[in-house]
């Protein structure tokens, strides 16, 4: 190769190098609104549906289907507390009379009243994505003269709770329905006080007798791992109700 050649080889290969570093550094920044995206990629996860769930994954998690303001008779059907023991389930929480108490996915009230007249000097916020259930519960406070149960619609990835406003966060076989569980939670988290504490109550996933359906079930260990990413830790898991777990977690 002679002399010319050589150094004509050299030149456009410094240009070649340059140009493409010009392009690199022309290119536009990732916008906030990407990285958002982005970041929410490594929260969930698309797969299968199975039949009752949705086909979308949170921390190894198929999230199930939500049941609709059409299942408020099962929330209230007669042999529910024989089945679960809500009132044993209350009693366990020892609520004070100043209490503020969220019960979170409401639905038709079936704690909210039974927790009200407890917090007497407090009250409960009925929250509830569905507008159907709080039209149910209102109805229901027409009747039974209830005054201190409040009612918000909450969004889905929003619980629309004040910050810092709450002593009790009560979520009932409903955490499992979240669409965006890492988001509500969050949002949950910030309304509660520094001495808040979250009751978490889930059909026992590790139980296989248990007549409900697997996404509707969760185990402890699936429960402390993802209220870790929002910083809560298992205070204690109440072994007193015949089908679920009620897990306390605290800040």
């Amino acid at each position: 190769m002679g002399m010319k050649a050589y150094f004509f080889i050299l030149i456009l290969a410094s240009f070649l190098a340059c140009n493409q570093s010009s392009q690199v550094s022309q290119q536009a920044p990732v916008s906030e609104e990407s990285a958002t995206k982005q970041a929410k990629k490594k929260w969930y996860t698309r797969g299968p549906a199975s039949y009752d769930g949705i086909g979308k994954y949170y921390q190894g998690r198929e999230i199930s289907q939500v049941m609709g303001h059409l299942g408020a008779p099962w929330l209230e059907r007669p042999e529910r507390e024989a089945e679960e023991k809500g009132s044993v389930m209350i009693k366990a929480l020892e609520l004070k009379s100043t209490d503020v108490v969220a019960d979170i996915g409401a639905g038709s009230g079936y704690f909210a009243f039974q927790m009200a007249p407890i917090v007497s000097e407090g009250k409960v916020i009925a929250q509830d994505i569905q507008p159907e259930m709080l039209q149910i519960m209102r109805e229901k406070q027409e009747t039974n003269g209830i005054e201190n149960v409040e009612y918000v619609l909450g969004g889905e990835k929003n619980s629309k709770l004040a910050e810092n406003s709450v002593d009790w966060v009560l979520i009932v076989d409903v955490y499992h329905e979240f669409s965006f569980p890492k988001e509500m939670m969050e949002s949950i988290v910030k309304a509660m006080k520094p001495t808040g504490k979250l009751a978490l109550v889930e059909y026992r996933g590790e139980d296989p007798s248990v007549p409900i359906k697997p996404r509707h079930k969760m185990t402890e260990a699936q429960a402390v791992k993802e209220m870790k990413v929002v910083g809560l830790k298992l205070i204690e898991n109440k072994d007193m109700l015949p089908r679920q777990h009620l897990m306390i977690f605290g800040k």
